[in-house]
């Protein structure tokens, strides 16, 4: 399994066109639509293709107290081990990809020296290069003499086994559940949450700690995803895709259910309201009294000698202490009144 991220594509024209293209592979189309979905990167990003690790970084490195081979492939520690901060610590050349559902990488302990101290982990870029990865913030690291995980706390955590010489050991993240990943031998080891505090890219990280340590990675290669892993990748790959399937069925489930469920409210308020009876001189004087209030007279005129047959006369005026005479008298002036602002305004917008 390629551990390199899946190719975001190359226009939005063509999203559409790709997620219909992998349907038949539904991990891969929740990835997809996560990412469509996705607004935290900008497009111009999300188009360019990552690149993966390949080799070690020669130039940064605690490269006094080891040795990287020429092929940038192995490592041997040089130093007799005096102090704890005389530790050999190399990077991969690139960090870890992030547009991927899981990236891993493993090593294989060709002699784990005298000591054992061996580690495996993440670190960011500005990681402290004389430390074991998991000593400093912003890096984790599984340690091979006493099994401990180090998350950057001062102290490690009970984790897993010790391992040594011949083993082959495996560190990955897993970007669907936020969780960092051990293996030894082609086994799970543990998984641990990834620090939400973590601050910046991670790059795979090894550190050797005792005389005649030789890493290589499987077998003395740089193993990111070109040869077989140890550890099976598809059962991972899937309980990935597994778990994107049930987020969005979740938030799809929730969006049908609060559908349905304002459906049901509305259709509620809306047989209330069907419900209430009101008598016709009622809304009669409502709109009466809306027409008297605004003094649209010749509105109200319209509205009385067509309801005159059906509803029967209701007096708004009279409730309110006038009579219908006072208010005819009021609204005809108002009227007037709004003729003359209507003629100021159109002499004003002439001068």
């Amino acid at each position: 399994m390629n551990s390199s991220n899946t190719n975001n594509g190359q226009s939005n024209n063509g999203k559409s066109s790709r997620l219909d293209g992998i349907n038949r592979d539904l991990g891969l189309y929740f990835l997809e639509l996560a990412r469509l979905r996705s607004s935290a990167a900008p497009t111009e990003m999300e188009e360019d293709e990552e690149e993966a690790p390949k080799e070690l970084n020669t130039i940064n490195s605690s490269g006094g107290f080891l040795v990287v081979a020429p092929d940038k492939l192995s490592v041997k520690y040089t130093t007799v081990n005096l102090h704890g901060h005389d530790v050999g610590v190399v990077q991969a050349n690139k960090p870890a990809p992030v547009k991927c559902l899981l990236y891993y990488f493993e090593i294989y302990v060709k002699d784990a020296g005298a000591k054992g101290q061996i580690a495996i982990g993440f670190t960011n870029e500005g990681f402290k290069m004389r430390r074991q990865p998991g000593w400093e913030v912003n890096s984790c690291g599984y340690h091979g003499d006493d099994g401990l995980l180090y998350r950057g706390q001062g102290k490690g955590d009970a984790f897993g086994p010790t391992y040594t010489t011949g083993d082959t050991v495996g560190g990955g993240i897993n970007y669907a559940s936020q969780e960092f990943f051990f293996t030894k031998n082609g086994v799970l080891v543990g998984t641990v949450c990834k620090e939400k505090e973590m601050k910046g890219r991670l790059f795979p990280t090894i550190a050797v700690h005792s005389q005649n340590e030789e890493y290589a990675f499987l077998l003395v290669h740089v193993n990111f995803g070109q040869k077989k892993f140890a550890f099976d990748l598809k059962a991972s790959w899937f309980v990935c895709y597994f778990i994107l399937f049930i987020f969005y069925l979740q938030i799809y489930m929730f969006d049908a259910l609060h559908q349905e469920y304002e459906a049901q409210e509305r259709l509620k308020r809306q047989m209330t309201i069907e419900k209430i009876s009101l008598p016709p001189n009622i809304s009669y004087g409502l709109v009466r009294s809306y027409l008297l209030h605004y003094g649209y007279e010749d509105t109200l005129s319209s509205f009385d000698l067509a309801s005159k047959s059906t509803i029967p006369p209701v007096y708004v005026a009279q409730e309110n202490g006038f009579d219908e005479q006072d208010i005819g008298y009021a609204l005809n002036q108002r009227k007037i009144l709004r003729q003359v602002c209507n003629c100021l305004t159109i002499h004003s917008a002439v001068l």
